[in-house]
């Protein structure tokens, strides 16, 4: 089952706070999403521990 989360993040271009929707499963995930306040190419990193809790983190396209 997937469980929606919502986590905030600060975007590494402007800096601004975004909020992401996260589905929280058992794996690991990768992937690409724009910032909602300058749009520009965000990588975020979602690690799942093992109680379920993710893990967030977000890096610019020139450090992924």
């Amino acid at each position: 089952m997937l469980v929606s989360e919502f986590e905030q993040v600060k975007c590494p271009y402007c800096g601004e706070t975004t909020t992401l929707s996260i589905e929280a499963c058992a794996e690991d995930q990768r992937y690409v999403e724009d910032c909602s306040v300058c749009c520009r190419p965000m990588t975020v990193d979602v690690h799942v521990d093992e109680d379920g809790v993710p893990l967030v983190t977000v890096e610019s396209e020139d450090h992924a």
